[in-house]
Order: C-alpha cells, then sequence, then structure tokens
C-alpha cells in the first residue's frame, strides 16, 4: 500500500483514509494544515488511482494498514481518520485491533448492508463506466459529490484510472459491510461524526456504532452532505483532529 506523508518531522502520527473512488488528495488541505504539529500520513486505498495492487476486500485494507504500522509506527498511532470506505477500513481496524490508536474520527461509514444497492452495482457500472472518461459526465458526478470546485481535476484525473473491476469491487464492499462484534471491545477513544443532509443509512450507522460501543461519542452536523466535512471544510475538519487528540 503506498503512503503520501507531511510532517515526517513529528513523532506523534495522523492517518486519514480518504473515501471510495477519491484518494488521498481529498485530505490534502488538511494534512497542510496539521503538518505543523503531527507526522500525516494518507494511505492510497488499494484499487484507487495511485495505488500497488486491486481492491480486494475491506478487512485486507484494514489488515496491510495494521501491518504498516506494525513495521513503522511500533504498533500504534495516535489519531486514524476515515470517511466513508475509508470509515470502514476504520471501524474494521479497531475491531482487528484494538488499541492500533489512541483515538479516532469515524465520519460518514455505512455499516447497515444494502442487498439490493449491492446487487445493482456491477449491471450499474458496467453500463456506465465507459462514460467516466468523458469531461462532461464527469463534472455531472463531481456535481452530485457536493465536493468543491477546485477538487475536480484531481477527481477526474484519479476516476478515469480506476479499473472497472475494481470500482465494482470496493463499491461492492462498501454496501455489504457490517460491524464486528470485536468493535465493541475497542480501547480507543472515538468520535463519529455526520452530516444532517446524509442518506438515511449513513445516518442510522453512525447511531448503530455509538450503540455497539456507548462511550463512542455522535457528532450531528448542521446542513452538511456525505464528505463535506473532511473535504471542503478542512480548517473545522483540522481543528476537531486536534481537539479529540488533545482531550486524550
Amino acid at each position: 500500500m503506498k503512503m503520501r506523508e507531511y510532517g515526517t518531522e513529528h513523532k506523534e502520527t495522523v492517518m486519514l483514509l480518504h473515501g471510495g473512488g477519491l484518494s488521498w488528495w481529498s485530505y490534502r488541505e488538511a494534512a497542510k494544515l496539521l503538518q505543523g504539529k503531527y507526522h500525516v500520513i494518507l494511505p492510497i486505498l488499494d484499487g484507487h488511482s495511485g495505488s500497488d495492487r486491486p481492491f480486494t476486500t475491506i478487512e485486507a485494507n484494514a489488515s496491510e494498514i495494521i501491518a504498516f504500522i506494525d513495521e513503522y509506527l511500533n504498533g500504534s498511532v495516535k489519531l486514524i481518520g476515515g470517511l466513508s470506505l475509508g470509515g470502514q477500513v476504520l471501524l474494521e481496524m479497531l475491531s482487528q485491533r484494538s488499541n492500533i490508536c489512541s483515538c479516532a474520527l469515524v465520519e460518514s461509514a455505512a455499516v447497515i448492508p444494502s442487498k439490493l444497492t449491492n446487487a445493482l452495482i456491477t449491471p450499474t457500472i458496467r453500463s456506465s463506466y465507459g462514460l467516466i472518461r468523458r469531461r462532461s459526465f464527469a463534472k455531472l458526478q463531481f456535481r452530485s459529490l457536493h465536493i468543491k470546485p477546485e477538487l475536480f481535476e484531481d477527481y477526474y484525473r484519479d476516476t478515469c484510472l480506476i479499473r472497472k473491476q475494481d470500482m465494482i469491487a470496493f463499491l461492492k464492499a462498501n454496501t455489504s459491510y457490517a460491524l464486528k462484534d470485536a468493535f465493541g471491545k475497542s480501547s480507543a477513544k472515538i468520535h463519529v461524526y455526520v452530516g444532517e443532509r446524509e442518506p438515511g443509512v449513513i445516518l442510522r450507522s453512525a447511531e448503530a456504532i455509538c450503540r455497539m460501543l456507548p462511550s463512542c461519542m455522535l457528532h450531528r452536523m448542521h446542513g452538511l452532505r456525505h464528505g463535506e466535512f473532511s473535504i471542503n471544510c478542512a480548517a473545522q475538519y483540522a481543528d476537531a483532529i486536534r481537539m479529540i487528540i488533545e482531550s486524550v
């Protein structure tokens, strides 16, 4: 697994896991705001542009990152954050290793599988994949994600480089992931963030995460849609990370 790094001179590490179809650049602004105090690592999840292997499972991605932390970061980091697919990888990491981090920021992670959505992914991607390289189509898709306009070129470049089989694989994993019982044994201080304008499954998932581990702190963000917190509100996101770390 490949990584982008900022603030390598610092001892305390913050690791941020991007959402499906995005890449490290979705956290670039937040990383620059944090690099003065923290070593910030931005892994490129498997199957995404710039990755070194195809996407298999959320569980495999979690295991890869844990292995990296074991080898290079003494088996634990200060904070791990994750958005959507990255949030699911983070939850899986916390399930596989209860003390992999001191604290965690889980943003907009679905943990309630959807059989119908999952079944539609393969035929939908097969029929629409050829349109991805058309800028007009990409712009429509990009607008539907409500990501700030200055990130379009990053989005368009990297979306064009995602293989069809990888896109199908990580979308199917995203819509079928269920929280493991082992998550309830995590020792990390976990904060769950969700926008008030997110899809119902994301709102219900945030509540389900907190029910399984009642020590989790749930933050409902007024007026925000899926992914807008970390991507469009990088300054507030960086502030939240500082607050979480300082409260431990």
